[in-house]
């Protein structure tokens, strides 16, 4: 058997000290970051992808639009007809339940819902889905209030979260031009937001009691808020949002330790502290923090080596786990919630892509298609109703299920992964184009010397490693195609061609770079061999493995499967899409489970 993928990486990294100092990021000579494609540039073609970017945009094009509107009109002393939303999204007395309960977190995803729809709206030009952007923010203007923000749980939850929407509908959908919902908005939150970013914890308790407030908790959210205040200060909302982003870094407690190389992640909520590392990113981005990328690095690192599943998916129960422990292996027995996931891919998605954009590194992309293919992509449909996936599951008898409560926090960040999956598959430069993930699509471009191109991948990736790309071109155009070359594929085991003829795979960081003169029909296929291979839960534990054949986990849909390392290896699919051993034992990846019982990590037996 191989080392895992976690030794693998503990055993080539460099040390995360020696990371921290970053001289050929923070060089002069530092190319400046990839850019994204626009949601529009990029077309997802017939695929699992598309087909949950589509069936989220309908549910939230459905909503009833004062229902959405009723918590905040309530606040405000409005008349608020509609019916209620149900479940987390309410205005009620809160009758508290292990799940949250009905009116836990009012409003909590009103944001994020306006950020996908906007977003949706740059991917397809629809005119319902824009009119409805516009119809929910002229019934929210008149009930923007202070009053919604006094004795509220969670004011820089929902407060971040209107900032998302409100940014999104301004860059994609020209709404709120001058920033006055923002402002509106931002007036009527920060006088209840603290002075600093504040740890869950006593503290957050202690100083909503100090301005008097009575319903404060003690696990708000103000550490993420840095992200899209920054982002507002780069779309010209003025210099008062880089000062609120600047104040909520939370630099003491945890990005200083970790642009240190102190693991400092065990304990924290998984979920919303990974989402602060965007901040950190963007920091760095607007104003050159080379102390708060090295903490996004460093951070990213030890959430691969120390907090991830065979998936890529980390934090069961919503923490991080003390490093160098058997926490993640104790998870397989004692809980049932594995992975946050929608919540989870999104701020896994953002640090990822943010990353890969600033290093050109592939180890970013590898990272995301592990989490893409073997998590979020195989969730339970978000429903009309409210009914939403949350966890992955990774015990040793594990299913999927809704969460028990509607319209929980996942509600709103399954239709922003969705709609995001547009700008995570292609990025470019102005000398070529990157190509991230294998996904069927379509991108768009026009070089700086007016080529017009477009480029079209197809294939049945990760289930087949052969991945085929036409270009169309209106002229000839020299331009670098760069392909991601997964960590996992061996020398020896992949090849490349352009038009039939085979073409050597000059590799930088993760990339094979092809440079030429292209025309019009150029056809280019990857290929690469996918071996079955398993990858230990921790080293104490090396029996106990995941059969993972690329990217792909293989879930066991047996109870109790016990195999040898050769037996397990024995996987072969079937016409059925499932893989079956010689001994018998059946696996499927996790997109193609429904309510089958299934395992991620099986006991191997001996030789």
């Amino acid at each position: 058997m191989k080392m895992s993928r976690r030794l693998f990486l503990k055993s080539t990294s460099l040390s995360l000290a020696a990371a921290c100092a970053l001289p050929h990021l923070l060089s002069e000579e530092a190319p400046p970051p990839l850019e994204e494609f626009g949601y529009g540039d990029v077309q997802l073609l017939p695929s699992l992808a598309q087909a949950q970017f589509e069936q989220t945009q309908a549910v939230l094009l459905q909503m009833n639009v004062d229902s959405l509107l009723k918590p905040w009109r309530l606040r405000a002393g409005l008349p608020a007809p509609g019916p209620e939303m149900g479940g987390w999204y309410d205005e009620v007395p809160l009758l508290k339940t292990p799940s949250g309960g009905h009116g836990f977190a009012p409003v909590h995803s009103f944001g994020q819902w306006i950020s996908a729809l906007s977003r949706g709206y740059a991917v397809n030009r629809d005119l319902a889905t824009r009119a409805k952007v516009e119809q929910i923010l002229a019934g929210y203007e008149p009930a923007i209030s202070g009053r919604f923000y006094t004795n509220c749980r969670f004011p820089a939850y929902n407060y971040d979260k209107c900032v998302s929407g409100l940014i999104d509908a301004h860059m994609f959908c020209g709404l709120d031009a001058d920033h006055k919902l923002l402002d509106l908005t931002t007036n009527a939150a920060e006088p209840h937001l603290p002075p600093r970013a504040l740890d869950r914890g006593e503290p957050q308790r202690k100083w909503r009691r100090s301005i008097g407030e009575k319903n404060g908790v003690d696990y708000d959210e103000s550490y993420t808020l840095p992200e899209n205040l920054f982002l507002a200060w780069r779309q010209g909302a003025g210099e008062r949002y880089r000062t609120l982003a600047s104040r909520f870094l939370i630099d003491d407690t945890f990005f200083d330790p970790l642009a240190a190389g102190k693991n400092v992640l065990g304990g924290h909520h998984a979920y919303s502290y990974c989402n602060a590392l965007s901040s950190a990113v963007q920091a760095y981005l607007c104003m050159g923090s080379g102390k708060h990328l090295a903490a996004a690095r460093n951070a990213f690192q030890m959430i691969e080596e120390t907090q991830s599943f065979a998936t890529g998916g980390w934090g069961p129960n919503e923490e991080f786990v003390a490093p160098d422990s058997s926490a993640l292996y104790a998870s397989l027995t004692d809980t049932h919630r594995g992975f946050e996931t929608p919540c989870g891919s999104y701020a896994h998605f953002k640090l990822t892509r943010y990353l890969l954009r600033i290093t050109r590194d592939g180890r970013y992309g590898d990272s995301m298609e592990r989490v893409l293919y073997n998590t979020v992509l195989g969730a339970k449909r978000l429903e009309p109703d409210g009914r939403a996936f949350y966890y992955s599951d990774y015990n040793n008898r594990s299913s999927k299920t809704y969460f028990p409560d509607r319209w929980p926090c996942c509600s709103g960040t399954l239709p922003q992964v969705a709609a995001d999956y547009h700008v995570m598959i292609y990025f470019r430069d102005p000398r070529g184009l990157y190509v991230n993930l294998y996904l069927p699509s379509q991108v768009q471009w026009t070089t700086a010397d007016g080529a017009q191109l477009s480029l079209t991948q197809s294939g049945d990736y990760p289930n087949d490693g052969r991945v085929h790309f036409q270009l169309n071109a209106n002229r000839s155009a020299t331009f670098t195609l760069w392909l991601r070359i997964p960590a996992w594929s061996a020398v020896g085991t992949r090849t490349l061609r352009v038009n039939g003829a085979p073409v050597a795979l000059k590799m930088n960081s993760g990339f094979a770079a092809i440079e030429r003169t292209w025309v019009d029909g150029d056809q280019i296929e990857l290929t690469l061999l996918m071996p079955l291979e398993l990858e230990s839960i921790d080293p104490a534990h090396r029996d106990t493995v995941a059969l993972v054949r690329g990217p792909l986990v293989l879930f066991a849909l047996d109870e109790d499967p016990r195999l040898t390392r050769t037996q397990a290896q024995t996987a072969e699919r079937v016409p059925d899409g499932t893989w079956h051993t010689a001994a018998g034992v059946r696996f499927a990846p996790f997109v193609a489970i429904d309510q089958e019982t299934y395992r991620t990590y099986s006991k191997l037996g001996f030789e």
